[in-house]
């Protein structure tokens, strides 16, 4: 299940354009069903600013603990804090109510950089 309308990561996160400068961020299903079930999942304040590529919260799962990337440069602006008490959101709906943070983006046109679904469907293809 890839939703044609985001924007990938090659880190299996997913980016939804919420706004004309924001955009919301989670991870794929498939990142999800890599990890098993999520236990505690932890999100980067509010007003925090975040590099491409920077590490923005973590997942911990019953296999493992992964980092989150950020997709893009920017400010956080919001985060789901219902995954304090429900972390397997993540599981039963990584691209729904799973989603992690709202960013400010510093360069929205770097959204059209990001993987489309067809090309995330081949990286995961690849496995």
């Amino acid at each position: 299940m890839i939703p044609e309308e985001l924007k990938y990561t090659e880190e299996h996160e997913w980016v939804l354009r919420t706004g004309e400068d924001t955009v919301r961020v989670g991870i794929t299903d498939y990142a999800q069903e890599q990890l098993g079930d999520v236990v505690f999942v932890q999100l980067p304040e509010l007003g925090e600013q975040v590099a491409a590529g920077q590490t923005l919260g973590e997942v911990e799962s019953t296999k493992s603990v992964s980092d989150i990337y950020a997709p893009l440069a920017g400010e956080v602006v919001a985060r789901n804090d219902s995954l304090d008490q429900q972390p397997d959101l993540v599981n039963t709906d990584p691209y729904g109510e799973g989603w992690m943070v709202e960013l400010r983006l510093e360069d929205p046109s770097a959204v059209d950089d990001l993987l489309d679904a067809a090309a995330y469907q081949e990286l995961v293809a690849q496995g």
